[in-house]
């Protein structure tokens, strides 16, 4: 029969050309999906992953949809290597959105008394402001793991649904415009918190230079800080990590906080940025696209800037798909999934191998 058997230690390069292999695999599936849909594979394949960045457009829509996804996946990663399984960035992210979009209301307010703020700091507080949103939904899972031992994976996952209700109850509610025509939404913001654009004529926004700013500084934290190491080595050996004297709270409370206010910032940015309001309609799937990003960017803060690029290329070709060649609107996220799980296959044949075993026989 057949056993999968442990191999020697793979080459950095063989780690490093897994994600790539997988990319390859994954674009061979979708052009047989095309071909089963009655569609031109190679048209197909090209409208997904090179239309996107056919014009100076197209690639600042990549960019900015990739802004996101490198924020959350950044705290992502900090947790999953400190061994914290947070799934509900996704709530994070709109308590962010809530966080930001809050003072910005206020803020909005005031301007139009007559009280209005330099741009740079109305923007920071905003984004301060998010931070803090996602920083405090994230400290509930950390506080009930830590008091209660309840899975963080079910209770942030579970906190993602009551964010939405949060939302929807203030936009439906107190924060509805009374001049929008009942729609469920807020007022938009003044501009002076709107973020400074990055392209000239674009929606593009100067969130990219954070998200990039902050990855140097995750790789730092990561592999160039004593706080970063005790993080990894907790998640890789809790046993040698408490038999050096570090402590498993810290790191749970270290890494959720971290994650949550990142993943808040992204909201933040969001609302501030390309939406310039609150809508009930905010949450989008980022969250959970930027699990996928974490792992194909192998849990690196700078593979996970590649990894964000590529994400927002197929969810901007998916759209792109759906409206030129007639595809289904599941399409970008079945193209998701598809490389997430052949990731996995291809990293589960890099670390073991296949071997035939004879089977014993049975005495008479």
């Amino acid at each position: 029969m057949l056993r999968l058997e442990p191999r020697a230690a793979p080459s950095q390069a063989m780690t490093l050309a897994s994600p790539v292999l997988a990319l390859l695999l994954t674009a061979a599936v979708a052009a047989l999906i095309l071909a089963g849909l009655g569609k031109d594979p190679l048209s197909g394949l090209q409208v997904l992953f090179l239309e996107p960045l056919s014009d100076r457009r197209q690639i600042t829509e990549v960019l900015l949809k990739a802004t996101p996804l490198i924020v959350i996946a950044l705290g992502l990663a900090v947790c999953y290597r400190a061994n914290v399984w947070n799934i509900g960035a996704e709530g994070q992210f709109l308590l962010g959105c809530v966080g930001g979009g809050g003072l910005a209301l206020w803020l909005t307010g005031l301007a139009q008394q007559g009280i209005v703020l330099p741009k740079p700091l109305g923007v920071t507080l905003v984004l301060l402001a998010g931070m803090l949103g996602g920083l405090l939904w994230a400290a509930l899972v950390a506080l009930l793991r830590d008091r209660f031992n309840a899975n963080e994976i079910l209770v942030s996952l579970m906190l993602v649904y009551v964010a939405q209700q949060v939302v929807n109850a203030l936009v439906f509610g107190p924060w509805k415009d009374p001049q929008g025509f009942n729609m469920p939404q807020t007022a938009l913001f003044h501009a002076s918190l709107h973020l400074p654009p990055l392209v000239e004529r674009s929606r593009l926004h100067v969130g990219l230079v954070i998200a990039l700013v902050l990855a140097v500084l995750a790789t730092l934290f990561l592999f160039r800080s004593f706080r970063g190491f005790q993080l990894q080595v907790g998640g890789l050996a809790p046993a040698a990590a408490r038999y050096a004297g570090f402590s498993s709270r810290a790191a749970l409370w270290t890494a959720l906080l971290l994650s949550g206010a990142l993943a808040g910032l992204a909201g933040a940015m969001e609302v501030a940025g390309p939406i310039k309001q609150v809508t009930p309609y905010l949450s989008t799937g980022l969250g959970f696209t930027a699990i996928i990003v974490c792992f194909v960017g192998r849990l690196h803060p700078l593979g996970i800037v590649a990894a964000g690029v590529l994400l927002s290329l197929m969810l901007i070709g998916g759209e792109l798909a759906q409206s030129r060649l007639g595809l289904p609107n599941a399409m970008a996220s079945v193209l998701q999934g598809l490389l997430l799980l052949i990731l996995l296959a291809c990293d589960t044949f890099i670390h073991q191998r296949l071997r035939w075993v004879p089977t014993p026989r049975r005495a008479a």
